[in-house]
């Protein structure tokens, strides 16, 4: 069970922090034998109510050690296969991806997409409406968990993980 003040990830909602814990007396209609969780995300003034053993998805936010072993990680990590051009089947591979919950897949996801658009630029064409809706929401959930992990800005998780990755590819040249 998290405890107040522990961040976490809550479904596709992104990081949340624990501000509560309990029985919420002030909400109709809720169980009033049940433990609650009173959830704040950190990107936005909303505040979710959620049984603490409710089905939805929830992990501790991963730690700066992590994390900064992931963003090493990210030049190894392998682009999605998967190829289809029918958007429903692509929305719903990457609604797949999503809700695995892995930073990995978040990643595998951002590459393919870059890949699949780079690709489509270079032969003049646009890049699909379904890729880059997906490619956006995945760097949202990534760099919002990288930004509480590392201790830094939402906007300034690009430029950290560029900064990394270009330090790590001198050390290896070396």
């Amino acid at each position: 069970m998290f405890q107040k003040g522990d961040l976490i990830v809550y479904g596709n909602t992104g990081i949340c922090r624990v501000e509560e814990v309990g029985t919420p007396e002030s909400l109709p209609g809720v169980d009033k034998e049940k433990l609650y969780y009173k959830l704040v995300p950190v990107r936005s003034a909303s505040t979710i109510y959620t049984p603490v053993d409710t089905s939805v998805f929830m992990r501790p936010v991963m730690t700066k050690e992590a994390a900064d072993h992931l963003i090493d990680r990210i030049p190894e990590i392998s682009e999605d296969s998967f190829e289809c051009r029918d958007p429903r089947m692509l929305a719903e591979h990457y609604r797949t991806s999503l809700q695995t919950h892995e930073c990995e897949d978040l990643i595998r996801l951002i590459k393919t997409v870059y890949r699949k658009s780079k690709k489509l630029v270079q032969n003049g064409k646009k890049p699909g409406k379904t890729d880059q809706q997906y490619r956006k929401r995945a760097e949202e959930l990534l760099h919002e968990e990288l930004s509480v992990a590392l201790g830094i800005s939402f906007d300034e998780v690009p430029a950290y993980i560029e900064q990394r990755i270009s330090a790590l590819e001198v050390a290896q040249g070396a």
